[in-house]
């Protein structure tokens, strides 16, 4: 049997005793014994959050946690902005248009990195009370300053798509006052794909409106919860599974995991320029979630991780949108240390290699090595 090897964004390798705790046996959901994985799981989500408002857990992927927040936040014909830099923007968008809101688009260019300044001059120009925007844009590598886009937007409900950057990167959900921000189970937090949450400021609750969703109704959720149960039937064995990876998370410290994350990043950069590639994302350490690379010229980039997936067992991820034929990307999120990325760009070295591209050989895993091993202050 080949050995496989999972580099995507999401989802992403999940580690033995998270595997272990899903396949414990099952358990019923309003019984004690779960009740108090439950309770844990909660208060570690709002650990990881670094929150003290409740963090609502859905058994959804993260897009149902982004469909939570349009449809408890908004009315039919609602005046809202939407940062739309990437893929994930866009989903907003579209969510927004599905919902029936009056969506104000805040357009850049996919790898253009939001100024605050500019998005809070629309906002204002707008007239939107709510503003959606995504932390880690996934589809290109790009990660936004979301506590100087809260600070620039002032009085306006933020919502945040922390859907691959939560447990990652740097967020602070109190201490940069974010109204709501939205996760899901299967990037950085080392879990299948099936859980998604959202945290929603405790100064939002007494103005919510009516929920427009049965499902993702926030205040029935938050009853449950309060109770330590569940509005529907919880995915069981996922919670328990969230139990073991947030414990994980936790124990490694906050802090630590996003310099790994940084560190990763910075080691995936060097190695992919050593070869003489091109960044489509952007050179700086916030880039720590994914890495967004060009093709040489007259590469396929589905070709490539077609030949990699089936020849090498190794899983790289595809660009997205426009960016398909000629972008792939190294996710570096999650249960990964420095000898994944070793693989990862030993990987892209044989498979440039064996499609005839003129790449430099025999370097990439040295410069990822002395890379990862700089300061963290250094540039």
């Amino acid at each position: 049997m080949r050995k496989s090897y999972l580099f995507s964004p999401g989802p992403t390798p999940v580690p033995p005793a998270v595997l272990a705790a899903n396949a414990e046996p099952m358990v019923h959901h309003r019984g004690p014994d779960f009740r108090e994985v439950y309770e844990r799981t909660l208060a570690r989500l709002g650990e990881v959050y670094r929150t003290q408002s409740p963090v609502l857990l859905f058994s959804a992927s993260g897009t149902g946690a982004m469909d939570s927040a349009v449809t408890n936040l908004c009315r039919p014909g609602e005046r809202v902005a939407v940062v739309v830099a990437g893929a994930f923007g866009e989903r907003w968008a579209k969510m927004c248009n599905h919902y029936e809101l009056d969506v104000a688009r805040i357009d850049y260019a996919w790898g253009e990195r939001p100024n605050p300044d500019e998005v809070a001059s629309a906002v204002r120009e707008s007239g939107a009370g709510v503003v959606f925007a995504t932390q880690s844009e996934t589809s290109t590598g790009v990660v936004t300053d979301v506590q100087a886009l809260k600070s620039a937007v002032g009085d306006a409900v933020l919502v945040i798509d922390a859907v691959s950057s939560l447990g990652a990167v740097p967020l602070e959900t109190d201490e940069w006052s974010l109204d709501v921000v939205v996760s899901g189970s299967q990037k950085a937090l080392m879990c299948p794909p099936g859980l998604a949450m959202a945290s929603v400021a405790e100064p939002l609750w007494d103005r919510l409106p009516s929920s427009r969703s049965f499902y993702f109704d926030w205040k029935a959720t938050r009853r449950a919860q309060e109770v330590f149960d569940a509005a529907f039937t919880p995915a069981v064995s996922l919670i328990r599974g969230l139990d073991v990876a947030l414990g994980l998370l936790l124990e490694e410290g906050l802090d630590e995991a996003c310099e790994r994350h940084m560190r990763l990043g910075r080691a995936t950069r060097a190695g992919i320029k050593a070869m003489g590639l091109e960044l489509f994302s952007p050179d700086d350490d916030s880039s720590a979630v994914v890495t967004a690379i060009r093709t040489p010229a007259g590469i396929d980039a589905p070709r490539l991780l077609r030949d990699l997936r089936e020849r090498h067992g190794v899983t790289l991820a595809p660009g997205q949108g426009a960016l398909k034929p000629d972008v792939f990307r190294i996710g570096h999120i999650g249960w990964f240390d420095i000898f994944d990325i070793a693989v990862a760009l030993a990987a892209v070295e044989v498979g440039l290699t064996e499609l005839g591209a003129e790449i430099e050989r025999g370097v990439a895993v040295g410069a990822a090595f002395e890379a990862y091993e700089l300061p963290v202050a250094a540039a």
